[in-house]
């Protein structure tokens, strides 16, 4: 019988997402902290994430990036995860990927979303992903279909990564960064459900321009050397 490493944090960004709360919360594995990051909401969504036993970890500066980086520095686990905090992702669906990292059989575990659902994943944000898991192939050599921000990996590692990026291309950079110090990379399929609310970044055409913008200047980096396999 398997059993679930229980040294894990979970970062969530979180920009006004109070209806969505109870039920990621709720599925966060037994065991594990949730790091509710608050990124400028307006709805209570610290608040109510602080009744709900989560920890709530304040980032005035806007950005996805922001949001992350701020919840992976305040982590003190040995295993870090990452989930969308609007209910799109179920942060249960984790606990393979951490036994996964923790059990050596790979360095970095990545969430390929499979829609469920009418909307859960909009015409225009499909085509902004597959763009770009096709820049990254040109870029890495790793043969990924989707960026998307359910993953785990080991706390240290990530911070020597020294991610920069504090917008949309942070997931992106975390990727191509653990590909060129050589990081092993798995790709799971996962649900992607219908999010509680708007988009702040794939909802528009414009959100998702401005999210390609940043990660096509992410892919500009100069790999710091070659490497990187997907399972």
């Amino acid at each position: 019988m398997t059993t679930t490493p229980s040294d894990v944090d979970v970062v969530l960004p979180c920009l006004n997402e109070a209806d969505a709360l109870p039920w990621v919360l709720g599925r966060i594995p037994p065991g594990w902290r949730a790091l509710v990051v608050d990124n400028g909401s307006t709805d209570g969504s610290a608040q109510v994430a602080r009744a709900l036993g989560a920890t709530v970890v304040r980032e005035p500066r806007r950005g996805f990036g922001a949001a992350c980086h701020a919840g992976l520095t305040a982590a003190t686990a040995e295993v870090v995860c990452f989930c969308d905090c609007d209910a799109s992702l179920d942060p249960a669906l984790l606990a393979p990927f951490v036994r996964e990292v923790h059990d050596g059989e790979a360095d970095l575990v990545l969430g390929r979303r499979r829609p469920r659902g009418r909307g859960a994943w909009p015409a225009h944000a499909r085509a902004g992903n597959l763009a770009l898991a096709r820049m990254l192939r040109r870029r890495t050599g790793l043969r990924l279909h989707d960026l998307g921000p359910l993953r785990a990996a080991r706390r240290e590692p990530l911070l020597a990564l020294g991610l920069t990026d504090r917008r949309s291309g942070y997931p992106l950079q975390m990727v191509v960064r653990a590909a060129d110090a050589g990081w092993r990379i798995a790709e799971h399929d996962v649900p992607y459900l219908p999010r509680t609310g708007a988009s702040k970044v794939t909802g528009t055409w414009r959100g998702t321009w401005q999210a390609v913008r940043d990660m096509s200047r992410v892919l500009a980096e100069t790999p710091a050397r070659e490497g990187g396999t997907v399972r």
